[in-house]
């Protein structure tokens, strides 16, 4: 039968919470992730039954370190590696520690809050919270900069064919790597742009979300650094977050995808540049603040592990 994966290729929703979790060096660890494995589950099992139309999922990814913490099956999935940061001539994306993510979603608030708690209920006694983010969908998809993220998202059965891997590592099949950043914007600058500097930084138009012809669009654009193919495609599931009166305001970058080696030239084009030092525009008021990697393992694998 085929792996039953977790909800990896899921549209947005309203609604995120967004949790990095780090172990602590204690021997009872390896007891509680095999409860939290049967909470995960459970969740998602609840959720289905209970609130059937809030599109409601709890997505776990395991890191590097975790995994080989945790004594989960070897050979590890193929390209899961502790991230190694992307040094540019101007910007670096950084990488931090995570040892478990949960990317937690549905149309109502209130299921969100509860799973989260749920999970944090069990994981506090061995890990620290390191990462919460509250996410929300503003207007029409858009970011806090004021343009649609995730055009270029795939639909249909392209989402399963870039987000989940497939036979190429057979005992992974049906799992997913993960890899998030945290975006602080700097509203300020962006703000003094005008809308034509702004959508020259992005490639697309601003209110109708069209993108630019090749021969206008410039080069150290978003848009044409970070979209690295047609055959080279992720899962995107953004989501704006923060507070407007400290100017703290940003996106969590969430990329779910059949091999991180899509993420990694996507992320080299970006930092680095296409050619080099023709760095993506958006990093100039974007910082990255997190970079984590992790593999998102199939309902049927966390079973087992439970």
């Amino acid at each position: 039968m085929k792996p039953e994966s977790q909800n990896v290729t899921d549209y947005t929703n309203d609604n995120t919470i967004f949790m990095v979790w780090n172990f602590k060096d204690i021997p009872e660890v390896g007891d509680v992730f095999k409860r939290l494995c049967k909470l995960v589950i459970n969740l998602n099992n609840s959720v289905n039954v209970r609130f059937p139309v809030s599109r409601a999922s709890c997505v776990m990814g395991i890191g590097y370190d975790a995994w080989l913490k945790l004594q989960l099956p070897v050979p590890l999935p193929k390209e899961l590696v502790n991230f190694v940061p992307i040094v540019g001539e101007k910007h670096v994306a950084v990488s931090s520690k995570g040892d478990l993510h949960f990317h937690i979603r549905a149309d109502n608030t209130s299921i969100c809050y509860d799973m989260a708690a749920a999970i944090s209920d069990v994981l506090a006694q061995v890990a620290v919270s390191i990462e919460e983010v509250h996410g929300f969908r503003y207007w029409d998809s858009r970011s806090i900069l004021g343009f649609v993220d995730g055009t270029e998202n795939p639909h249909g059965q392209d989402r399963e064919l870039f987000g989940i891997v497939g036979d190429d590592d057979a005992a992974y099949t049906g799992g997913s790597y993960l890899f998030v950043q945290k975006y602080i914007h700097d509203l300020t600058a962006w703000k003094a742009l005008s809308t034509e500097q702004q959508e020259k930084v992005i490639g697309r138009s601003k209110s109708n979300d069209i993108e630019m012809d090749d021969d206008v669009k410039p080069s150290n654009s978003h848009i044409a650094l970070a979209n690295v193919g047609d055959d080279l495609k992720i899962v995107r599931d953004n989501m704006p977050f923060g507070n407007m009166s400290t100017n703290e305001m940003g996106t969590y970058f969430i990329a779910y995808a059949s091999t991180f080696t899509t993420v990694q030239k996507m992320l080299n084009n970006m930092f680095i540049g296409v050619p080099e030092g023709n760095y993506d525009r958006i990093l100039d008021f974007s910082t990255p603040k997190t970079g984590s990697l992790f593999f998102v393992p199939t309902f049927d694998m966390i079973d087992g592990f439970s």
